[in-house]
């Protein structure tokens, strides 16, 4: 397929079939040798792990153009170790961080001709994953795994530009006490599906879930993490052992203590106590942030800045992480890999 039909202005996050995909089966004990692929569909047993048994994982990360033509592959050893603690959660074999990264090069390589143009406020977002499969019917590990890459062209998540959104409070819980939480894991996003519609039924962008021992303390936003800055500037994040631990979120600790100067604590956000954040936002790879203009608890809504404008350290964070990644501004020691 060319990318001749693809309209960069008005690119979403939608499945596009691109050229080439990564592909490497794991049998008899060890990872056979991998290859690229035309063929975008998986071919496995019936009685596969990942589908009775959700023994599968993923992760999320971006490759940008850069105004210079080259090509930005960002932070792919922290997708890397998560996705290999996501295995050993799941009792999967890990893919080391060395041919994890190849495999994303080898996959931007193949499909460069999909990367946005630089400028475009698009990416070339890829899908690493691995699941359990083989002829299995019992509950265990699986005798074959499936290691793949893929990759879409992505548009600009925000079409009218940066704006906060609103978001409800969930009774629901998207992880369990000691549960998978911390890993990338379908069955977190798939408890999260029922929720995240009766917000969007209701008005507003997603769910936000808090912790599922008290229900008194925020954990995730929609499928993101959450931030909030304080009257005093300290950049505030959950942390908590069902928290996924994002690598936006990771970047944006590192921003704002090294590049804005704020204190950074990772702890306990209360939910009854908002009133302590001017601004707030949700973080990940899809829009990097999303400000949250207000949360609405017990049927009310707690406004942080504005409904309707972004607030100053929102905006640098989101400018500063976004050059970063294009290239636009230096980045830290490690975290850009060239393709």
């Amino acid at each position: 397929m060319g990318n001749e039909s693809i309209n960069w202005d008005k690119l979403g996050f939608d499945y596009i079939k691109t050229d080439k995909r990564f592909l490497q089966v794991w049998k008899d004990g060890v990872w056979q040798a991998g290859t690229l692929t035309d063929d975008n569909v998986l071919h496995i047993s019936e009685g596969s792990t990942a589908l009775h048994y959700g023994q599968q994982c993923f992760e999320g990360l971006k490759a940008y153009r850069c105004k210079d033509g080259s090509i930005n592959l960002f932070r792919p050893d922290q997708n890397a170790a998560r996705m290999q603690r996501s295995c050993a959660r799941l009792l999967m074999p890990h893919v080391s961080t060395e041919d994890f990264i190849d495999a994303c090069k080898q996959v931007v390589k193949a499909n460069e001709h999909f990367i946005p143009p630089y400028g475009s406020g698009g990416a070339l977002y890829l899908r690493p994953f691995v699941i359990g499969t083989g002829d299995n019917i019992g509950v265990r590990t699986a005798p074959e795994f499936i290691f793949s890459v893929f990759c879409i062209p992505v548009g600009a998540y925000f079409k009218g530009g940066l704006v906060p959104h609103n978001f409800q409070i969930s009774t629901f819980d998207r992880a369990a006490p000691q549960g998978t939480g911390a890993a990338k894991v379908g069955g977190n996003y798939a408890a999260s599906l029922m929720p995240g519609s009766e917000a969007k039924k209701s008005g507003f962008a997603d769910a936000i879930y808090l912790d599922p021992m008290t229900h008194s303390k925020i954990e995730e936003v929609g499928s993101a993490n959450f931030f909030g800055i304080t009257h005093d500037n300290q950049f505030i994040t959950p942390k908590s052992p069902s928290v996924l631990p994002g690598i936006t979120r990771l970047s944006l600790i590192e921003l704002a203590k090294s590049r804005l100067g704020l204190d950074v604590v990772e702890g306990e956000v209360f939910i009854d106590k908002l009133d302590q954040f001017k601004e707030a936002g949700a973080c990940g790879t899809a829009a990097v942030i999303s400000p949250i203009g207000g949360i609405q608890y017990n049927g009310k809504l707690h406004v942080f800045h504005s409904e309707t404008e972004v607030g100053p350290i929102t905006q640098k964070l989101y400018k500063e992480l976004t050059g970063v990644q294009t290239g636009d501004v230096e980045a830290p020691a490690g975290w850009i890999v060239k393709v």
